[in-house]
């Protein structure tokens, strides 16, 4: 049996430790909202159209469920799953690139760098494909989360259909939570006066619906975003073509290298590795090179640990690694 003065100091010794953590999270919250600000107010200095990452993580997030390795033992609010948002000041007007699990959040804080006409709701939300990562968020525009009206939502055909036959996501059709823009392949249109957007085909695992990486152009910019992708070489268009044609090029950067995974057969899921891309572009100049920001990261990739050895070899070699909040003008 434990002694009195013992069981008090520990009560004691927990509550000191208790505070003591309580005190530095308010701290670093008060920190975190000063430099939100501002970044906020030097966000909405210009009219210029630009792109917030609001996720870097492949469709399983982080913690991923199931996972047992020294990756997933901590719990951070900026492991969010791949997303891009989109805000052009001019017209206050808002989109998102992806519906993921986390949209709760990511369209909080797409809404805060945003004066938009539309309160929380974004002004389109944009599809690239049906796995789940890029398009379960839409499960909570229904009747039992936000009940939304008449979000735009902008998807090819297979997704269209696979999305206006298959419930839950009929409903949304049918309740008008969603109204379904069709997109079309290697077609471009006007989202605002200073936005246009560009949807392409890229080969993936295409089980419900087609897969596509979208260019989105600005006035002064021109963006690629490819965060799913089988090996370049499947792919009918060069990647180095395309990516002398924008200005930033957000391209999926999954795994690392074909090591990180010995529980899974890497063939059944054969996104090119971060070491394979770089060794295609190793011949570009410096100015190229640093166009391209890897994204769509699984848990288990050594890149999101900013002090690793493989995210020194990508920095040294002249590319960059996504990171959450980052801001772009377009």
């Amino acid at each position: 049996m434990m002694h009195p003065t013992n069981k008090k100091w520990l009560i004691w010794n927990f509550n000191i430790r208790h505070y003591i953590g309580l005190y530095l999270f308010v701290a670093l919250q008060i920190v975190s909202a000063a430099i939100f600000a501002q970044t906020k107010e030097r966000v909405l200095e210009s009219n210029n159209p630009k792109i917030i990452i609001l996720g870097t993580f492949q469709d399983g997030g982080c913690p991923h469920i199931g996972c047992t390795k020294s990756c997933c033992q901590t719990i951070d609010t900026t492991k969010k799953v791949v997303s891009l948002g989109l805000i052009d000041p001019a017209v206050k007007l808002k989109f998102l690139f992806e519906a993921t699990p986390d949209m709760g959040n990511q369209l909080k804080t797409l809404q805060l760098f945003a004066a938009s006409n539309t309160g929380f709701q974004p002004d389109g939300i944009f599809l690239t494909h049906a796995h789940i990562g890029h398009y379960a968020g839409l499960m909570f525009l229904g009747k039992e989360a936000l009940n939304a009206s008449k979000i735009p939502v902008y998807a090819m055909p297979r997704m269209k259909q696979y999305l206006e036959n298959n419930g839950p996501w009929s409903q949304l059709v049918k309740l008008e939570n969603i109204i379904l823009q069709p997109l079309l392949d290697q077609t471009q249109f006007t989202l605002t006066p200073q936005l246009k957007i560009v949807p392409f085909r890229v080969p993936h695992r295409d089980e419900f619906s087609e897969t596509v990486g979208f260019t989105i152009v600005g006035p002064h910019k021109k963006v690629l975003f490819i965060p799913d992708i089988d090996k370049w070489a499947k792919w009918d268009k060069d990647l180095i073509k395309e990516i002398s044609r924008v200005d930033i090029a957000f391209i999926d950067g999954t795994f690392f290298s074909g090591e990180e995974l010995n529980n899974r057969d890497m063939s059944m899921i054969p996104h090119p590795s971060v070491q394979e891309t770089m060794k295609i572009c190793e011949n570009l100049p410096a100015s190229e090179k640093s166009k391209i920001h890897f994204i769509h990261f699984n848990h288990t990739n050594p890149l999101l640990n900013p002090n690793s050895s493989a995210y020194m070899e990508v920095i040294k070699q002249g590319f960059h690694v996504a990171q959450y909040g980052e801001i772009f003008e377009l």
